[in-house]
């Protein structure tokens, strides 16, 4: 590496080859240097109209070789205005391969060989700019381009990066320089990890005061959140931590006037906030804080923390900016003062000898950038306890402790004392000291000074002493109102912690727990509040309306003396806190420590809400129940106890270990209960019963080592494995989680081979389900990732910590590891796929015994010496939510209207009018089925393509559609009563099979066969009980074969002219695919549990036998199910297994003679023509392997030239994959996934292109652009789409992980002509608005919540105001709807008219003027519904709308005493029409032209009414409840959903 570092850290290209020169460089055509006004400097001009002829080329020829190993190479350049540029980058690899890397504006799209790598400027980013797509404008600017050489090889061709080898610059641009570097710069000020500022050679000039950004472009292909680390950073946050002290409990602080309470908690300072709790920390002591100490006005605060010698940190506190951090000059801080002004600080503590020092610091600098200086330094044999700095004086001090109380003064840097005549109470232990507060002057103060006997001095300042003395009695006594001086005999006194005075009385801490107040002559207690523990400290607040204390069992308390109430603020543990569990439904968190106590927590609050105490054990593990409010905690003496939180009673106790218990848990359904202690003991107990029984109990079977609590038990999600470290350290043990019979070992020590030692198993954890791994930290700081079924090695991450692992987790998402070591936490990219896979995060001062995640992801909770919430960012989103939310302020009306509590009285049925339908010829139909919308990804082979004719099929619901790839046109082949699920077509693509299940009525599913060319339905098979999940033709086309499903596990074999069934056979096991051999006619073969069943048909006139030889699986591919096959030619076969293994057999001999690896999943997928094979998994990728060697070790076996197959080329895609169809080159086909989407893809040209796609879960809304150009649509998978209306492509998609999206409705449209808008509300009723804004306009838009919350936004250019709206609260929103209206129309002023329909059959019509702030609630219809035990489940929705066609009229449907729609006006207040239904309607829209209504019913029917000629018509082709309906806004079109398909409708108004 030596010889490179001239390349580092960075290299002047241009500068190094002399390109001014031309002697290592060359140029063709208009190349010029020219003098750049902007960047003052000579650049060079590439001109012409021909981008190959003219060009600057580095190096001259191209036998020659830059040998640039820099990872980054930056562009400094500037396209020509309106013209087009081309750049050639020719990188080689690390096996010395070229790849040529070209961009320019004169690409339309990406394209990637094996050789090049072409791409457009849209797929870099736009270069920031969405101008630099086609022709540069003239209003371009210079741009510095960051490639990333290594990951652009990675990402596209999967190969290393070795060096640049060529550059070549061609027209039309200009062209500073280019630079090389493996360090990424970053021209502007971005506080990023590894980001370095932009050196002053590579930099563009900015004028002073200026933003580089505003001159100049800076883009990164591809991002750094991409390429290097984890985001987003940080990814935890900090929230809360239940804890205080940890060294001292003396120390709690009031800040901003009272409104702040400032305390330590170990190595961290925490400000809590009284009024919302919210919490700040100041992070950077690295043990735990000793002592505090604020200014006369809170802004500098001082800390100290323990160690040899102790650290102290200067913080500026209304920043959390750490000023200063300086050597203490002793080995522990005890007690720390600030003067007033902040110009002094004082500290006393304790040498390494052990003898007392005094150390004072000048602090004026700090504020300005300076360090705290030693003004003196003072050692002294006397004890203290308390010192404070006068506030009247900076260079004077008093000090107090056990036999003294001392006046100190700073003269001439030197710290000198003189002691307080005590008199008789010399020998008294005093605690605490305080300045008498008021308006007298200073040196007239009077000092009180408190002590552990009860006594309080009242000291002479100036004369240096005792004034009075007075003695506090934990009764009243006959002597408290006199001012004479008590006795020693008088009795034991009140033991005094801590005494704060204010201008009108005193408080004080005591030893019995008790916090009084009393007049400043302490005659009396006038209020007092009593704790269970000693007290530790007491302060009053700045305006003396409240109390602070603190106790010495760690809890912090604030008294309001005006309204005598009483907060605890914090309450905490004694001692370090062992484990932890959570309770999801009800958010709660139990905890046990070492201090002897379980207590339960708010997990929203933090706030505690139960403590149970057991005296004489101690509780170290403990897991709540999955579903029901108990929880399990075991002890240090063996015991393991069940307590009911909803009685605080305990349950059960059972005594079944002898040691100490090291792991408790529950399994996920919680019919079991597991245990395990320190002598190696297993138990597993039957919770199943309302009283749990002991199952089973095992002896010697977990390592004896108490270090594996309290994880040294995991139980997999399935609740089907339970996991544990034994017999001995070097071996984890699988279980049968019911029985506890053992499945499997595996020995730790040896699986790492470059080991020296051998290695022992720490903690372990399973991944979530169905990853099938297993987590095991080892005593060489390794994280190993095992298969939970075999226990093969997957992987192994390295030096996970710097010391041992004390706990790890993985997220519930399986997408994130968390670990605890160095008492530090570590999240990881479980995947591993950044540079930088993991972050750290500190805060803890002691090991961190047990960390985890909430059940819901959103944080992660670690235990040690405190209990640490964090929130858990997964994603940036998060925080553009609150940042809405945030802005949005509550504005409820003044005079809000109280809805009715029964239906208005106008609602007489009597009156209506009752109109009936009839149903018109069906040659009439209104609706004419257009498009559908989506891919049936739940299915398996129910896609087929054949090259050769072009003939392209698939399924979306119980509708086939055949699709011309060239036009896109859709042809609908309907009848099929549920979800299609596999197709087959013969070889001419003249016959179709499509498979469905059972219909109504029907008692066995449908097959069905259709004429291609007639396009109608042949024949219907009725065979198979349940589900037909594979079918195929055989190579002449005369045999047709159904396969069923798990459940009906029959093979039924067909003629496939006559559709006569021929044979069929029962299987005992499932059996998952079949397939015809291409060389030998009547010979199929199935697979299924580790056997391949070869069938050969044998006719003997018109009857036919079936030859059966079963064969199984080589003892090497281990207890695997065959999931898939393919016959190849040359008497091979192929199958995949569900552990990722392809096995080849030998058709002749019905042998397999060769296996491999090839992914680590379910192979649901094979393909093969000639010598390349293609394979399908649910690990989401499409393999190409040639095969050559196959079939020739095949033939010659051990004498063959090669015994390998090789990976061509790989492809990941969005899901399992569950179809595919290759034409007979295998160079290009189609393939289908479990995501809804089908995939063109192109070996050749290693592409892959979506043809179809589709909403993966249920599609929640659909909008239109006002020009019906475009529509939008939104679903529970998370995702809102826009599609073009007129291909319908999908255009753009946006997508938030783990979210339901539902909708909100907006009175403007989506679209507008100077607004792009899409708005969505996800599940957590999150507001989430995406928009291109082109001009200012305001936008008006009204959204409804789950709680029945609902109102009106208006959104501006510069902001966004927000109203709630709570009349139908406790009830969810089902539909908001919109319209206008004449201003005076309906007797109320206002242009907005708008409707909110809640469940509870509730309908607010309301008028609005936004501009005016105006909203006006003008009717309530409430709609009663019937009594009576039969209710629907789920209830169906309530839906209103105004009707086109007179706006004074609404349209409801909802559960009801009739299944109608019916017709409400608002003028005439009353019911005026109703129209009977079949049953309740699930979805409503009403035609913009025409007098149409549209509904949806649950049983997947669709009906038509024509309003105007008194029609109504059915249809059908739905494969789930009608759950959305919409026109667009032409009233041409008709959109409907069940639940992910999308059916477009034509609608022929006559």
């Amino acid at each position: 590496m030596a010889r490179l570092l001239w390349q580092h850290p960075y290299l002047n290209v241009f500068k190094h080859f002399k390109v001014e020169e031309w002697k290592r460089s060359t140029k063709e055509g208009d190349v010029t240097t020219y003098m750049d006004k902007a960047l003052k400097g000579t650049v060079y001009r590439i001109s012409g109209a021909v981008p190959a002829s003219n060009y600057l080329q580095l190096p001259k020829t191209s036998t020659q070789s830059l040998g640039l190993t820099g990872r980054y190479l930056y562009i400094l350049f500037k396209p020509a205005p309106a013209k087009y540029f081309v750049v050639h980058l020719d990188v080689a690899t690390e096996d010395s391969q070229v790849v040529r890397i070209s961009f320019s504006n004169l690409f339309k799209e990406f394209k990637s060989t094996a050789t090049w790598l072409q791409s457009s400027n849209k797929h870099l980013v736009c270069l920031c700019s969405p101008d630099l797509v086609g022709l540069a404008p003239s209003s371009v600017r210079w741009t510095c381009l960051m490639l990333d050489l290594r990951y652009i090889l990675s990402l596209y061709l999967n190969r290393g990066y070795s060096h640049l080898k060529s550059v070549k610059l061609c027209a039309n641009l200009l062209v500073k320089n280019l630079f090389t570097s493996d360090l990424l710069f970053d021209p502007g000020e971005r506080a990023l990890h590894g980001v370095s500022p932009m050196p002053r050679e590579m930099a563009f000039p900015v004028p002073k005061g200026e933003n580089w950004h505003d001159f100049y472009d800076y883009v990164r292909y591809v991002l750094l959140s991409i390429t290097c680390m984890l985001l987003p950073d940080p990814i935890l946050k900090l929230r809360k931590i239940i804890g205080f002290g940890g060294y001292t409990t003396r120390w709690a602080l009031w800040a901003a006037g009272g409104s702040v309470v400032v305390y330590p908690c170990h190595a961290l300072i925490i400000a809590i906030a009284l009024d919302s709790g919210k919490q700040t920390f100041l992070a950077g002591h690295t043990d735990k804080v000793s002592a505090l100490a604020f200014n006369g006005n809170n802004t500098l605060l001082a800390s100290a923390q323990i160690g040899q010698p102790s650290m102290m940190r200067l913080w500026d506190f209304p920043t959390g900016k750490c000023l200063c951090m300086f050597k203490a000059g002793m080995h522990s801080v005890s007690c720390l003062s600030f003067s007033y002004s902040g110009g002094v600080l004082c500290g006393t503590g304790k040498d390494k000898h052990g003898k007392t020092v005094v150390v004072v610091w000048n602090t004026i600098q700090v504020n300005h950038g300076g360090e705290a200086v030693m003004l003196a330094k003072a050692h002294t044999d006397v004890d203290i306890h308390t010192i404070k700095i006068a506030f009247f004086d900076d260079t004077r001090m008093v000090s107090c402790g056990r036999d003294n109380v001392r006046l100190w003064r700073v003269r001439s840097g030197a710290l000198r004392s003189c002691p307080v005549n005590l008199g008789e109470y010399r020998s008294l232990d005093f605690t605490d000291l305080d300045f008498e507060a008021g308006q007298c002057e200073p040196d007239d103060r009077t000092l009180f000074v408190c002590s552990r006997s009860g006594h309080v001095l009242e000291i002479d300042y100036k004369n240096v002493a005792v004034r009075n003395a007075r003695r506090l009695m934990p009764t009243e006594v006959q002597h408290s109102h006199r001012r004479e001086k008590q006795t020693f005999n008088s009795g034991p006194g009140i033991a005094l912690n801590s005494i704060c005075l204010s201008s009108s009385f005193c408080a004080t801490a005591s030893e019995d727990g008790y916090l009084r107040l009393w007049p400043l002559d302490f005659s009396e207690v006038f209020l007092e509040a009593e704790h269970d523990y000693p007290l530790s400290s007491v302060r009053i607040s700045p305006d003396n309306l409240k109390v602070l204390c603190t106790t010495a069992t760690g809890n912090v308390g604030c008294l309001d003396i005006q309204s005598k109430d009483y907060c605890t603020i914090m309450r905490s543990h004694t001692d370090s806190v062992s484990a932890f569990s959570v309770e999801g439904s009800q958010k709660q968190l139990v905890t046990v420590s070492q201090d002897n106590t379980i207590r339960i927590w708010n997990l929203e609050s933090m706030q505690q809400l139960y403590e149970f105490t057991a005296s004489d054990e101690m509780p170290c593990t403990v897991s709540f129940h999955p579903s029901q409010h108990i929880f399990a905690c075991g002890f240090d003496t063996g015991v393991v106890r069940t307590i009911s939180l909803a009685t605080s009673k305990l349950l059960e106790e059972h005594k079944y270990h002898r040691g100490l218990i090291t792991g408790l848990t529950f399994s996920p359904d919680g019919n079991f209960m597991y245990s395990c202690c320190s002598r190696g003991t297993l138990a597993l107990y039957n919770c199943a019963m309302q009283k749990s029984h002991i199952v089973r109990v095992l002896a010697n079977v977990v390592s004896p080592d108490a270090g594996h609590g309290p994880d040294a038990l995991s139980v997999s999600c399935d609740g089907q494995l339970l996991s544990l470290v034994g017999p001995s350290q070097y071996i984890v043990t699988l279980m049968d989680a019911h029985t506890l019979d053992e499945l499997l070992r595996i020995d730790v020590s040896i699986l790492d081979l470059d080991s020296t030692a051998l290695d022992a198993a720490m903690r372990l954890c399973f991944a979530p389900f169905p990853l099938g791994h297993l987590l095991v930290t080892t005593s060489s700081q390794k994280v190993l990732v095992l298969d939970a079924k075999t226990g093969r090695l997957i992987r192994m991450i390295p030096q996970v910590h710097k010391q041992s692992c004390s706990s790890l987790a993985m997220s519930p998402d399986a997408r994130y590891l968390l670990t605890a070591g160095d008492r530090a936490i570590k999240v990881w990219d479980y995947g591993m796929r950044f540079d930088v896979n993991s972050q750290v995060f500190i805060g803890h001062s002691e090991p961190i015994r047990q960390v985890r995640f909430t059940p819901d992801q959103r944080q992660v909770i670690s235990v040690g010496d405190a209990i640490f919430l964090w929130d858990f960012l997964e994603s940036d989103l998060e925080e553009l939510q609150e940042d809405v939310t945030s802005r949005a302020t509550d504005s409820p009306r003044q005079l809000v209207p109280v809805p009715t509590v029964v239906s208005p009285p106008c609602l007489e049925l009597s009156s209506i009018q009752r109109l009936a339908f009839s149903s018109p010829l069906t040659s009439n139909k209104i609706l004419k089925l257009k498009t559908v919308i989506g891919y049936n990804g739940n299915g398996r082979g129910n896609m087929v393509w054949n090259p050769d004719t072009g003939f392209f099929a698939y399924s979306c619901g119980c509708v086939l559609i055949v699709e011309d790839l060239h036009s896109g046109a859709q042809q609908h082949w309907l009848g099929h009563p549920e979800e299609i699920s596999t197709l087959a077509v013969n070889h001419d693509a003249q016959v179709l099979a499509s498979a469905s299940g059972q219909g109504s009525g029907d008692s066995r599913c449908q097959i069905r066969i259709w004429s291609v060319q007639d396009k109608a339905c042949r024949k219907v098979l009725f065979h198979h009980e349940t589900q037909v999940q594979a079918m195929a033709y055989s190579r002449d086309d005369r045999l047709f074969v159904t396969l069923g499903d798990y459940v009906d596990r029959v093979l039924a074999l067909w003629n496939a002219h006559t559709y006569d069934l021929m044979s069929s056979t029962c299987f005992s096991e499932p059996v998952h695919d079949v397939a015809f051999s291409l060389m030998s006619v009547g010979h199929l073969a199935c697979v299924g549990k580790g056997t391949v069943t070869f069938w050969l048909t044998e006719q003997q006139g018109a009857d036919i036998s079936l030859k059966v030889h079963k064969v199984p699986v080589p003892d090497a591919v281990g207890p695997a199910e065959l999931t898939s096959l393919c016959y190849s030619t040359g008497c091979l076969l192929y199958t995949g297994t569900n552990t990722g293994q392809i096995c080849a057999w030998d058709t002749e001999t019905n042998r397999c003679f060769m296996t491999w690896e090839a992914v680590d999943g379910e192979i649901g997928i094979l393909q093969c023509h000639g010598n390349r094979l293609v394979s399908g998994s649910n690990t989401k990728k499409i393999q190409l392997w040639s095969v050559l060697a196959v079939q020739e070790l095949r033939v010659k076996g051990s004498s063959a030239r090669s015994s390998s197959v090789l990976l061509e080329q790989e492809m990941t895609l969005d899901g399992t994959i569950v179809s595919a169809m290759f034409d007979n080159c295998m160079d290009m086909g189609i393939v289908g996934t479990t995501a809804g989407t089908l995939w063109y893809i192109n070996w050749a040209e290693n592409t892959s292109i979506r043809l179809i796609s589709g909403h993966k879960n249920k599609v929640s809304e659909v909008a239109f652009s006002p020009q019906e150009s475009h529509f939008a649509t939104c679903g529970e998978d998370g995702s809102v789409r826009v599609w073009s209306l007129a291909s319908m492509e999908l255009v753009v998609q946006f997508q938030v992980l783990n979210q339901v999206i539902t909708t909100n409705h907006i009175d403007h449209p989506i679209w507008s002509n100077s607004c792009l808008e899409g708005a969505r509300a996800d599940q957590d009723g999150n507001l989430l608005i995406i928009f291109i804004l082109k001009k200012a306009q305001p936008l008006f838009q009204v959204e409804g919540a789950k709680d029945g919350t609902h109102g009106p936004s208006v959104a501006h250019g510069q902001g966004m105001t927000f109203r709630v709206l709570t009349d139908h609260r406790s009830s969810p929103i089902h539909v908001i709807q919109c319209t206008r209206k004449q201003r005076s129309e309906l007797g109320v002023e206002g242009g907005d008219l708008w409707l909110a329909a809640s469940a509870d059959r509730r309908v607010s019509v309301w008028v609005s003027d936004w501009m005016k702030d105006k909203c006006e609630l003008i009717d309530w219809l409430s709609f009663p519904a019937p009594t009576g035990p039969e209710v629907p489940s789920p209830l169906p929705p309530s839906l209103a709308a105004f009707c086109p066609w007179d706006r004074n009229i609404l349209a409801y449907v909802g559960y009801g005493l009739q299944k109608e729609i019916l017709f409400y006006s608002l003028q005439q207040k009353q019911v005026i029409e109703t129209i009977p239904l079949p049953s309740f309607a699930m979805s409503l829209s009403l035609s913009p032209a025409a007098k149409i209504i549209v509904v949806g019913f649950s049983e997947r029917l669709l009906r038509l009414i024509d309003h105007k000629v008194r029609t109504e018509q059915d249809y059908v082709g739905h494969d789930d409840a009608v759950g959305l309906c919409h026109f667009t806004p032409s009233g041409k079109q008709l959109f409907t959903a069940s639940y992910n398909e999308i059916l477009v409708w034509e609608v022929q108004v006559r």
